[in-house]
């Protein structure tokens, strides 16, 4: 079974749990190779999610993930919050983390640069706007980041 599968299966299977408790489904990863196979789930919710939240989660999934033989091989199963630094994946955490830092890595260069720091100022019809140094803003479409995350502030 490839990667992409158990991943699309998984995302189906947590995506049911999370939902049905009032958690956000927040990415699925599945590395490793040989003996070494790690499946991670990252969940989140307003107010940040708790280690029951992550135990539950994992308890769910994993008498699901049994019962249906998901995955030929074993593995361990991690369940966890995404993070301060977590990643922007989808539309709407551009939009849900609006006036925070983020860093941002792009597929293609504008003005010349493909990484920039500043403060997500705007999210509309798929277009990113960031204020970067000087309260410059540099916008591009959300399909031209590479990869995404938030900066922790303290």
């Amino acid at each position: 079974m490839s990667a992409t599968t158990i991943i699309e299966k998984v995302t189906e299977i947590a995506r049911r749990v999370t939902s049905s408790e009032g958690l956000e489904l927040v990415e699925v990863e599945w590395k490793g190779g040989g003996n070494n196979w790690v499946l991670r789930i990252f969940i989140d919710k307003e107010g940040g999610v708790t280690l029951s939240d992550c135990e539950m989660v994992s308890r769910q999934v994993g008498v699901i993930l049994d019962v249906e033989e998901v995955i030929p091989v074993r593995y361990t199963l991690e369940v966890s919050s995404p993070g301060l630094d977590r990643k922007l994946l989808k539309p709407a955490d551009y939009q849900r983390f609006l006036g925070k830092k983020a860093k941002v890595s792009l597929r293609a260069p504008v003005d010349g640069r493909r990484h920039f720091v500043g403060r997500l100022a705007e999210f509309e019809a798929g277009q990113v706007g960031l204020e970067v140094e000087g309260g410059r803003r540099v916008q591009f479409p959300l399909e031209e980041v590479q990869t995404a995350r938030l900066v922790v502030e303290f």
